[in-house]
């Protein structure tokens, strides 16, 4: 372990975070490189001038920090790179909606560009789909986190809330038993019912692999339990 000297007197700079960052973002992410290329590029985007601001994947490639950074999590598989943990950990952040992408295409050669997802990020990443702003090339693809099935703890952190550890172990044992579609399905209908309660979600995973999710149950509409069962969900 390289030992680390401490801050020096004086003033240092400083890269604001939001405080969902902390709340939200920081328990649901479970890849430590995932969480040093995010880390990273808030790093980096803060210290970018002008308008739009973002990252391109060259860039990142070439930020020999970053790399260094990623080594360290390569050790015990030999056949990684640190641009193969950088490209697959910028997957997870695009996947989980805390990054941006817009792909262009110039002169055969491909580009990756990436926004962070707040207010200003998606603003620009609409003007450039409307053709309002340009970056090098065509727009040939966009990622977000809506083009990537969103697994069970971006679900829940979306539609019902902060995780806990004892709700993330439960969350671990549901994505095991039942498929990603029913998952998303069940967590449709709990916010359409208003009931944004992991239990009523549950309860119909397991409705649906005790009785079949085509039982006819969903003939009589959204809500899957009668009148009194529904009434308690909203209570507790």
């Amino acid at each position: 372990m390289k030992a680390f000297s401490g801050f020096p007197a004086g003033k240092v700079k400083f890269t604001p975070l939001p405080n969902l960052f902390f709340s939200q973002l920081l328990p649901a992410i479970d890849d430590l490189a995932e969480l040093k290329v995010t880390l990273h590029t808030f790093w980096l985007l803060h210290q970018k001038k002008g308008y739009p601001r973002f990252l391109s994947l060259s860039e990142l490639l070439g930020d020999g920090t970053l790399l260094t950074s990623l080594r360290g999590l390569i050790d015990q598989t030999p056949a990684q790179t640190p641009e193969g943990a950088l490209r697959q950990a910028l997957e997870r952040a695009v996947a989980r909606g805390t990054l941006l992408r817009i792909v262009t295409e110039a002169d055969g050669k491909r580009e990756e560009f990436y926004f962070l997802n707040n207010p200003e990020g998606r603003r620009t990443v609409e003007r450039i789909k409307r053709g309002e702003l340009k970056l090098k090339g065509e727009v040939v693809e966009e990622g977000h986190a809506e083009e990537e099935r969103p697994n069970i703890f971006v679900l829940y952190e979306q539609n019902i809330g902060l995780l806990t550890p004892l709700i993330a172990e439960e969350l671990k044992d549901a994505e095991k038993a039942y498929p990603d579609d029913w998952i998303e399905e069940a967590f449709r209908i709990a916010v359409e019912n208003n009931v944004r309660r992991w239990r009523y979600v549950r309860r119909i995973l397991e409705r649906w692999a005790t009785e079949g999710k085509d039982s006819g149950r969903e003939k009589k509409g959204r809500r899957w339990y009668t009148e009194e069962e529904h009434k308690k969900f909203i209570k507790h």
